[in-house]
């Protein structure tokens, strides 16, 4: 089995059985139940099957526990505890963002959740503010620092819809290369990370970025290509190589470490 992604964002899995080819086929900002359907409709369920399991040994489809709800009593007692009384003025406007839109169509749901981590949390690397190459803050820790880079961005803003009411399913952490203009040596590709809004799983999903701050449909943004997506609910795509299985592993690390903060 062997995958290659086409310069329009397809991802292409291809295994073969005496010879013949199954090629399965999935846009990365679409859901990846349409992958497996393409495999079930395979005229050989035995071949089918084998290709859906090699699918989930690349690193396909994993399951994680679903997160739902904020104890804010215990999310402050946290962030005093690790990072004093300074935070708490930001944690409060967070508190009151979220209070405020409850009620909002989830189109303002978005615009506020945006527009609150973008202009309240500094952009920073993981290095300066946490001493390590690549670590996934909490929002809880990205309150506390007042700062984060791309991955803790995309994280704030997805648990913060979640406590909005937006189902688990509409929403996608969507790692991507960004093309970055004006960098030495002309036009490069940088790893980054958005949050993908679907308001129906077939629509043309919604990118909320710390980078382009306007919520755009991903269909206007060709400076990103995605690589592989996720949530809390169970959903992973990708490559199964050894960056993908790294980031999984920060994923279940950070979902751990949001329960035990009060995200539950």
């Amino acid at each position: 089995m062997f995958m290659t992604i086409d310069s329009e964002g397809i991802w292409r899995i291809i295994a073969t059985q005496a010879g013949t080819p199954c090629v399965i086929l999935a846009t990365l900002w679409h859901q990846p139940r349409q992958l497996k359907h393409s495999l079930l409709q395979h005229k050989s369920p035995t071949f089918a099957s084998i290709c859906f399991a090699l699918l989930l040994g690349a690193g396909g489809i994993l399951l994680f526990t679903p997160v739902f709800g904020l104890d804010f009593d215990r999310l402050q007692q946290s962030l005093i505890s690790r990072f004093g009384p300074a935070p708490i003025p930001l944690f409060k406007e967070w508190q009151r963002m979220l209070a405020d839109g409850r009620n909002s169509q989830e189109s303002e749901k978005l615009k506020r959740v945006n527009d609150f981590f973008n202009r309240r949390i500094v952009f920073n690397d993981d290095i300066t503010i946490w001493g390590e190459s690549d670590y996934w803050a909490t929002p809880v820790e990205s309150i506390g620092r007042g700062q984060g880079d791309c991955e803790d961005f995309s994280i704030a803003k997805y648990y913060s819809l979640i406590e909005l009411g937006i189902p688990v399913a509409k929403l996608r952490l969507v790692y991507v290369k960004a093309l970055q203009n004006g960098a030495p040596g002309g036009a490069s590709q940088q790893a980054h990370m958005v949050l993908a809004y679907y308001a129906t799983p077939s629509a043309d999903p919604l990118v909320l970025d710390n980078l382009v701050v306007d919520i755009r449909p991903a269909s206007r943004r060709t400076d990103l290509s995605p690589i592989f997506s996720f949530n809390s609910a169970g959903l992973w795509q990708g490559t199964g190589n050894q960056s993908s299985k790294s980031n999984l592993s920060r994923w279940q690390t950070l979902l751990q470490r949001a329960r035990q903060e009060g995200f539950e």
